[in-house]
C-alpha cells in the first residue's frame, strides 16, 4: 500500500519538481538561443555541458557532467553521455557513453555501450550491441555489432566480424590486445590477451587466438570439421513427429 503524505509535504515536493523543471528548461532555452537544435522538452542537459552551435539534440537525451558536443553532431534519441567529448559531425543514436573521447564523423549506435577511456579517431563505426572499454581505435575502424573490445589498441581501417571478444581478464589481471592496421577479425573470434595481430592479418571465423598472428597471415584456431553420416536421424524422429502433430492440430 502506498504511504500517504500530508498536503504540506506534497506541496513542497511539487514545488521542488517545478523548480527543477524550470531550471532544466532555462538550460535548454540557453542552448537553443546559442544555435543548438532542441525540439523536445524531454532533453536533460547539465549546467557544465558545452554544445557547439549547429548540433542537434534529440528527444530523451541526457547530457551529464563535463560533456562537450561538437558542431554538426546528432545526439539521440534516447542517449546518455557523461563526462565525455564528442567531436564534430558524429552521430550517437540510442547509446551510452562514459568518460570517453569520440572522434569526428563517427557513427555510434544503436545500443552501444562506450565505457571509460575509449578513444576513437576519425570515421569510426561502433554499431548495435557493441561494448568498448579502455581502448583506442585508429581511423576508419568498423565494429558493426555484438562485439566486446576492452583493453585494446586497434590500428586503422580494421573490420570486426560479429561476435568478436577480446578476452582481457584472467580472473586476477587485465591484459591488452594489440591489433595492427587493415586487419580483418573474423566472426566469433576470441582474442585471448595478451596477444598481437599484425598489420593486414586475418583471423578465421570461430577461432580462439592465443598466440600472436604475424602481419599478412591468417590465424586459424579451430578443429577441422567432421560430419558423422546418419547421426542425427534417430534423434530427430521424435522431434519431427511432435512438430508434425502440432502442425496438424493448428490446421484444424
Amino acid at each position: 500500500m502506498q504511504n500517504s503524505i500530508s498536503e504540506q509535504s506534497r506541496a513542497a515536493a511539487l514545488a521542488q519538481l517545478d523548480a527543477a523543471e524550470a531550471a532544466r528548461e532555462d538550460i535548454l532555452v540557453q542552448h537553443i538561443a546559442n544555435g543548438v537544435v532542441i525540439d523536445s522538452r524531454t532533453v536533460q542537459i547539465a549546467p557544465e555541458v558545452v554544445i557547439a552551435p549547429g548540433a542537434v539534440i534529440l528527444a530523451g537525451t541526457i547530457l551529464r557532467g563535463k560533456t562537450v558536443i561538437g558542431a554538426g553532431c546528432v545526439i539521440g534519441p534516447n542517449t546518455l553521455i557523461e563526462d565525455s567529448t564528442v567531436d564534430e559531425g558524429t552521430t550517437v543514436n540510442a547509446s551510452q557513453i562514459y568518460g570517453s573521447h569520440i572522434g569526428p564523423h563517427n557513427n555510434i549506435g544503436p545500443f552501444t555501450h562506450v565505457r571509460v577511456n575509449t578513444v576513437t579517431d576519425y570515421g569510426v563505426h561502433l554499431g548495435a550491441y557493441v561494448e568498448t572499454k579502455n581502448s583506442n581505435f585508429a581511423r576508419g575502424n568498423t565494429v558493426s555489432h555484438l562485439t566486446y573490445i576492452g583493453d585494446s589498441d586497434v590500428g586503422k581501417y580494421c573490420n570486426f566480424g560479429c561476435g568478436t571478444v577480446t578476452c582481457n581478464y584472467d580472473g586476477k589481471d587485465k591484459f591488452r590486445t594489440q591489433i595492427g592496421d587493415y586487419c580483418f577479425i573474423g566472426c566469433n573470434t576470441n582474442l585471448v590477451a595478451p596477444v598481437k595481430v599484425g598489420d593486414g592479418a586475418y583471423t578465421a571465423a570461430g577461432s580462439t587466438i592465443t598466440k600472436d598472428v604475424p602481419a599478412q597471415a591468417l590465424g586459424i584456431a579451430r578443429e577441422r570439421q567432421t560430419n558423422l553420416d546418419g547421426w542425427a536421424e534417430p534423434k530427430m524422429e521424435a522431434y519431427i513427429a511432435k512438430k508434425q502433430k502440432l502442425e496438424k492440430e493448428q490446421s484444424k
